[in-house]
């Protein structure tokens, strides 16, 4: 069984707008393709991501209606409570961890990762104690996530300047630096040619321990799947901090990551130990969930 760190749902639903699983759908899939539980992300938080914010008080309700299968992740947009680099963003993320929600994501407003209301809010959520999931941009307008430039370098400067905030990197711009980039603009989408040269990605995760790779949505399937022979590489060498997701946004988006990891563990070229760590303990330890 696997444990999805990043999903979204909703309960209420506009015509027209972009289609979320119910929960009740989700749960459906779920059953058919072996996840037990999952993390809920609240969708639209920050303007550039949605056209309706959702209620970050919604999630405990579907979690209460579905016990056992759902974990709340709450939000803040850094342009809360004032638009100010001294925003006591501190009060609301204290608020929703003593109501149970186990971490912040996806981050999405469409800033640098250096700006300081970012930074601002990095600096709180690991004063609190919760992980973050960051979505990353690759330009600023016309799009939604944090940004950075290739080579991710103020996404390094984050991971020095809070080590004890465990970050969740996502999106294409994050999975696409796992090889070298023939140029910039593979940042866009899914790079297809082979790790003939690891890019950053790698070196990150052996210099930084505070970073985590969620592998959720095509990006982190096509992060592994477009040279398998060197994802079995990486999911050995960072069995410990890799996490299995689906990002399931509409009711028939595509989960090809399960198939994968099947697969890799029942040809044997991964084993047993790295499979259950990527599928489902990581996100239990992360999560201080009990089996």
């Amino acid at each position: 069984m696997f444990i999805d760190i990043h999903v979204h749902t909703r309960t209420k639903l506009i015509p027209g707008v972009q289609p979320y699983a119910t929960p009740e759908q989700l749960i459906a899939r779920y059953d058919h393709i072996g996840v037990e539980k999952a993390v809920i992300l609240p969708g639209g938080i920050s303007p550039e991501c949605a056209a309706v914010p959702q209620s970050v008080l919604e999630l405990p309700d579907i979690c209460a209606r579905f016990p056992g299968r759902f974990i709340p992740f709450c939000n803040v947009d850094p342009r809360a409570l004032t638009n100010s680099e001294t925003a006591p963003l501190d009060k609301l993320l204290t608020f929703y961890k003593e109501h149970g929600y186990k971490g912040v994501g996806e981050v999405t407003c469409n800033l640098p990762f250096l700006h300081p209301l970012v930074q601002n809010l990095f600096r709180h959520v690991e004063e609190v104690g919760l992980p973050l999931t960051f979505h990353i941009a690759p330009q600023i307008g016309g799009c939604y996530g944090l940004y950075d430039d290739p080579g991710l370098p103020q996404v390094e400067r984050c991971l020095q300047n809070f080590p004890q905030l465990v970050f969740l990197g996502h999106s294409q711009p994050f999975w696409a630096e796992i090889s070298r980039l023939e140029t910039p603009a593979d940042r866009y989408g899914y790079p297809k040619y082979p790790v003939r040269e690891e890019g950053v990605l790698p070196k990150l995760f052996r210099r930084y321990p505070n970073l985590m790779g969620d592998l959720s949505a095509n990006s982190g399937y096509n992060a592994l799947a477009r040279d398998p022979e060197y994802a079995v590489k990486f999911l050995t060498e960072f069995q410990d901090r890799l996490l299995f997701g689906t990002d399931i946004c509409a009711p028939d988006t595509p989960t090809p990551l399960v198939d994968f990891l099947l697969k890799l563990r029942e040809e044997k070229k991964i084993d047993e130990q790295v499979f259950q760590k990527v599928a489902r303990l990581n996100a239990l330890r992360l999560l201080n969930l009990a089996d």
